[in-house]
């Protein structure tokens, strides 16, 4: 039996941008009540509370969950309120290399974009994201436009070039996510380990981009016993099965 099940947010526990359903949420909370949680996405704290502390009716619950925003570039942890234990911040002149260095990559594929919902890149301090349609593109539409990943593989291969001393990975249904070279996903498990005490095959991770190049593969990379789900419906049945296991 595992200790910690680590979920990515979009597109595993909730559709991109969305709170978890209602479903989700009570099969969370019965999870929470038997091991230690960690939920860890592109996403900024903000997004967190929106799309998912939110959501939870007993604050109790906190005490065994534990929240990575920017792909695990911060932690938060809950004692009596959430607190911070780190943040991998950016310089001033490394964001603006990165913010340069994304749009030249976009200018040079030619996206053929014609309309954009809010920022398109968008400074989470820890972590600079390219969101194509932009951060409020409607769900439906950010899911026709690279379901495959192709366009951003692309945009990905110019920015390995430009700047190679970050790590860039893609995530969510339009985004890419630039962070310091070397923390991703798998240095934020790591605090998690050196913090909880929990070995890495004493976890398991759940999420819906592990393949090359995916923000979600440097967790699988590292050891981790990983899921590959396509949607959060799939990702209610594991979590099902967990607690039947419980």
């Amino acid at each position: 039996m595992k200790k910690l099940v680590i979920f990515d947010l979009d597109g595993t526990l909730a559709e991109s941008k969305s709170p978890i359903d209602a479903e989700m949420q009570v099969l969370l909370q019965k999870l929470l009540g038997i091991m230690k949680v960690a939920v860890i996405s592109g996403g900024d704290w903000p997004q967190f509370k929106k799309q998912l502390l939110s959501e939870f009716t007993l604050n109790n619950s906190f005490n065994n969950l534990f929240i990575l925003p920017t792909c695990g570039t911060k932690l938060y942890e809950y004692n009596k309120g959430w607190s911070k234990l780190y943040s991998e911040d950016f310089s001033t002149a490394e964001k603006e290399k990165i913010v340069y260095s994304l749009n030249e990559a976009a200018e040079t594929i030619d996206l053929k974009i014609v309309k954009t919902w809010g920022d398109v890149v968008e400074d989470r301090g820890s972590q600079i994201t390219f969101s194509a349609l932009g951060q409020d593109a409607p769900l439906e539409i950010k899911k026709q436009w690279d379901s495959s990943f192709a366009k951003r593989k692309k945009i990905k291969e110019i920015l390995d070039n430009l700047i190679p001393e970050f790590s860039i990975r893609l995530g969510g249904t339009t985004s890419i996510d630039v962070t310091k070279l070397g923390i991703d996903k798998a240095y934020g498990i790591k605090k998690l380990q050196d913090i909880l005490g929990i070995a890495l095959n004493e976890m398991v991770f759940i999420g819906d981009a592990l393949f090359p190049g995916g923000n979600d593969y440097p967790v699988k990379e590292m050891g981790v016993t990983s899921i590959q789900i396509s949607n959060p419906e799939e990702t209610k049945k594991i979590i099902e099965t967990i607690i039947a296991m419980g």
